[in-house]
């Protein structure tokens, strides 16, 4: 990328190392824990012309001396933003790693990636201690942001382990990266259609390329009724869905096209942080946990979330969810009054954790048989909480859902079946030995 060389005068721009400063002086009572040489080590790099802080990119200006600057009112702006986040240490997304995940689409000319990277990181021998130690091979930020204070490890029998980010640093290192994408692209184009002249003379004109601040276009129900088969092979959707705002939260970029995995339509672009929210946490293929997002999922944003499920043609046409989504929903609403409690320090608090399994089959309802139960009780009292039907919690469920979101509940209903397969697709397998499909 050809470097911008500033003759005279350097107005308003500091050097790397006085922003590296100024970063770190402006966020030290951010909630997402920022790094040192955020200008001056890996992955930043000035000669790429630009450099990236949380969600900002800030371009980079090469003075007529051969030293590298920014404009400060820049990193005080990208300062400002990064202060602005608010950060839940308990919410957490998984990033990896994932058995059988497809191939992270990466650009060459993006140096951030910060999923690889990170993936990368922590597979080298001796783990996230030894590469504290490595100074010279080693990213040590991800967009001046520490990863690392924020990373957790969690073990799985003993064998399987798998890290976790706070949700709101996935939205802001997702966005960085969209935005790097955005800066790189939008550069290109200018240079390749300014190739003959000079180049700027003034730091005003070094500032972000055109088109870089454009915002993301809203969904508008664009791929409503299409089938995520079909979709998926058609080469451009990866950067069709780029191009939009995730449908749920409406801010950051979306990054897949989720889909209901039971009827095979697209439902929407979604940002990684919801499609992950909206996953159900699967223990085995046929049991699930009832983790604490639930309560964000069919409580506090119980609108937007069932409005995303109701993109399906299918389960909006059935007035249902996908079998693990309403397996959730039962333990978590039906059998929200059979949780027993504990005295706790602060009055009393649930037992344990939800947990839901199933066996039998959706397609044949009067097989399908829902248990919640109740894990981990401190004294050991209590274990299966219910045994709910399928065709009694998908009742239930209708009669929730038009009392909770008669708008949604309104724009359903079996008379809405034309065009839907015949069948659901089988996911999940059968555990009841008799041949038939779950989910």
């Amino acid at each position: 990328m050809p470097e911008h060389v500033m003759p005279g005068r350097t107005d308003g721009l500091i050097t790397l190392g006085a922003a590296d400063a100024l970063w770190v002086g402006l966020t030290a009572d951010s909630a997402v824990p920022t790094a040192s040489g955020a200008f001056t080590c890996s992955p930043a790099h000035a000669r790429a012309g630009h450099v990236l802080l949380g969600g900002r990119v800030v371009a980079t200006v090469r003075a007529s001396g051969g030293q590298w600057l920014v404009r400060e009112v820049e990193v005080r702006r990208a300062a400002a933003e990064l202060n602005a986040v608010v950060m839940d240490r308990q919410d957490l997304v998984r990033i990896g790693p994932f058995r059988g995940a497809p191939r992270q689409e990466g650009h060459d000319e993006t140096p951030l990636r910060w999923r690889r990277r990170i993936t990368r990181e922590l597979q080298k021998p001796g783990g996230p201690e030894q590469a504290e130690q490595r100074e010279d091979s080693r990213p040590y930020h991800l967009a001046g942001i520490d990863w690392r204070q924020m990373l957790v490890e969690q073990t799985r029998d003993a064998t399987q382990r798998t890290w976790w980010l706070p949700r709101a640093v996935v939205r802001l290192l997702d966005a960085a990266e969209h935005t790097e994408t955005q800066w790189v692209q939008a550069a290109r184009t200018r240079h390749a259609s300014a190739a003959v002249t000079e180049p700027p003379s003034h730091p005003r004109q070094a500032t972000r390329p055109e088109g870089t601040t454009t915002s993301l276009r809203p969904y508008d129900k664009e791929l409503e009724g299409q089938l995520y088969s079909v979709l998926s092979r058609k080469p451009g959707t990866s950067r069709r869905v780029a191009g939009w705002a995730c449908a749920v939260c409406r801010t950051a970029p979306a990054t897949v096209l989720d889909h209901c995995h039971e009827h095979d339509y697209a439902r929407a672009p979604v940002c990684q942080s919801c499609n992950t929210q909206e996953r159900p946490d699967h223990l085995y293929s046929n049991d699930i946990r009832v983790a604490n997002r639930y309560t964000r999922l069919f409580d506090t944003d119980t609108d937007d979330w069932l409005r995303h499920w109701h993109r399906c043609p299918g389960c909006r046409a059935r007035t249902t969810l996908p079998l693990p989504h309403l397996a959730a929903w039962t333990a978590h609403i039906a059998c929200r009054s059979l949780r027993p409690t504990h005295p706790a320090s602060r009055g009393r608090k649930p037992c344990g954790v939800l947990r839901v399994s199933w066996t039998g089959s959706q397609q044949a309802p009067r097989s399908c048989l829902l248990t919640v139960a109740v894990d981990f009780c401190p004294s050991g009292e209590h274990r299966v909480l219910a045994q709910v039907p399928y065709r009694e919690a998908a009742e239930r469920f209708r009669v929730w859902l038009s009392e909770t979101a008669p708008a949604v509940a309104a724009a359903a209903g079996p008379d809405r079946l034309d065009g839907l397969p015949a069948q659901s697709r089988p996911v999940i397998a059968d555990t009841s030995g008799e041949g038939l499909a779950l989910f």
